[in-house]
């Protein structure tokens, strides 16, 4: 019980192949959303690309997301405006979804299925990639030791980037996570050393006005011609964002494991990401997880977190910086709590920082960096960096709760101690915190205010510092 064959191009090259590329299928099950069913042909496969044309002749892409014995479910990256249960012809590519890469690259503008959207021609090469990638071996993984130059001191200095790492950046609606975002492309660099980053940035859901932002934002910087750029539009089909992310790490896969490049990515917002997830899971009609999400989240996430990385055989590197904007600025939500579990830290942003004119507003204590203490120190960055940073998380933490204690006593109640933690608490958020969105600080800069910071607090007070660097940075 196969669809009637409307059209028969080329000749089997083998017995056993039975369905080739040019063959057209004539009819579709049923319709719903940007799902189509349709009769299962022979060696049919998962992720298969396919071609779906309207009754009047307008053809569309999709690719296989499901089968089962008698159906194949094809998910379309557009409108299904116009298709017709008995007009409607498909043809089974018989290949993946693949990106054509190449030399031409680096400074070009693509949309979310990796069409270029800046002008140009397109990629002229033969080289085409799964975008789906390949699961990297962990016995290949080579482990994250080199420092990243972002020039922001609440990153640099207590969260730090390691080159290879998977450090999410966790914001709210109105928060300024794109301008953050724009300056550590527009700043990152490795300490010591003459290798460049190049950026693949993938925006998925994102408006127009944002989209133009990073733009003119890499062509006044000049760093435009060292960054490829995949825009999925908030007008765009849902679905395509689904292919956006994947996109652009197949590109920068390219980049680092076959030109030997360190590719920085980031990819905003991945709260669109999952919203497009859940929508595909509710239209196939699957079980639900947390909040409506599919049970699958994880494991959907990790497919794209783990792309990052280092590999033996190759001097290039990936590393991740995902964007997703928290649901009511809740960091319980499954999509940044199962972000967590899978990445190496995160960079939360801050609401009430954000409110008292602090930017960025990255919040002390819940961020992290999992894989700080593997890049930093005497030869990376600084030796007393661990130290510094240390003292600076456990002072801070003190500022909390004293502010708590003055909320319920008054501050006229505190003794001469706490108020110099308050005072702390204030000079560490607007000099330390705030700067300004093209001030691109040095390590040694971040390093040397965070001591001038700390000669507030009495010397007692510094137990996480060895008293010979505190003699060395603070004198007798």
């Amino acid at each position: 019980m196969f669809p009637q064959k409307t059209a028969f191009l080329a000749t089997c090259t083998s017995k056993k192949e039975k369905k080739m590329k040019g063959v057209e299928y004539r009819g579709v099950t049923s319709v719903d959303g940007p799902i189509i069913v349709v009769k299962r042909t022979e060696n049919v496969s998962y992720n298969e690309i396919v071609y779906v044309r309207d009754k009047g002749g307008e053809k569309k892409t999709g690719r296989v997301i499901d089968l089962n014995k008698d159906t194949a479910i094809v998910q379309i990256f557009g409108s299904t405006t116009g298709i017709d249960l008995n007009e409607t012809t498909v043809e089974f590519l018989g290949e993946p979804m693949e990106l054509r890469v190449g030399e031409g690259l680096l400074g070009r503008i693509f949309n979310g299925l990796g069409e270029p959207i800046d002008g140009l021609p397109p990629i002229v090469s033969s080289k085409k990639i799964d975008v789906n990638g390949m699961p990297i071996n962990p016995y290949a993984r080579v482990y994250p030791r080199d420092f990243i130059q972002t020039g922001i001191s609440s990153i640099d200095g207590m969260n730090t980037l390691i080159r290879g790492q998977k450090l999410p950046i966790f914001s709210g609606n109105g928060l300024p996570h794109n301008k953050l975002a724009a300056q550590i492309i527009r700043q990152a660099k490795i300490l010591n050393s003459d290798e460049q980053f190049v950026m693949v940035f993938a925006g998925m859901g994102i408006k127009y006005d944002q989209a133009q932002f990073f733009i003119h934002s890499f062509e006044e910087s000049g760093v435009l011609s060292k960054v490829v750029m995949f825009q999925s539009l908030a007008d765009a089909p849902s679905i395509e964002r689904i292919i956006t992310p994947r996109c652009a790490l197949t590109a920068a896969e390219y980049l680092a494991y076959e030109k030997n490049m360190h590719v920085l990515v980031v990819m905003t917002d991945m709260t669109n990401y999952c919203e497009a997830l859940r929508e595909i899971s509710t239209t196939r009609g699957e079980v639900p997880g947390r909040k409506g999400y599919p049970g699958y989240l994880y494991s959907n996430l990790a497919e794209l977190y783990e792309r990052a990385g280092k590999i033996k055989g190759s001097t290039g590197s990936i590393t991740q910086i995902p964007i997703l904007s928290m649901p009511n600025d809740d960091i319980s939500h499954p999509i940044p709590d199962l972000t967590g579990y899978i990445t190496e830290g995160q960079i939360v942003l801050d609401r009430e920082l954000s409110q008292k004119g602090v930017y960025p507003p990255v919040s002390g204590l819940p961020s992290l960096s999992r894989l700080m203490k593997d890049g930093i120190g005497e030869g990376m960055t600084r030796e007393d960096h661990s130290a510094v940073s240390s003292q600076l998380f456990a002072a801070y933490s003190k500022v909390k709760s004293i502010r708590s204690l003055a909320a319920i006593i008054g501050e006229e109640e505190l003794g001469k101690e706490d108020r110099m933690y308050l005072k702390f608490g204030e000079e560490l958020e607007s000099k330390f915190f705030t700067q300004g969105e093209y001030e691109n600080r040095s390590i040694a800069e971040t390093l040397d205010l965070g001591w001038q910071l700390l000669k507030i607090l009495p010397r007692n007070e510094l137990y996480r510092i060895k008293p010979e660097l505190i003699e060395k940075y603070m004198g007798a």
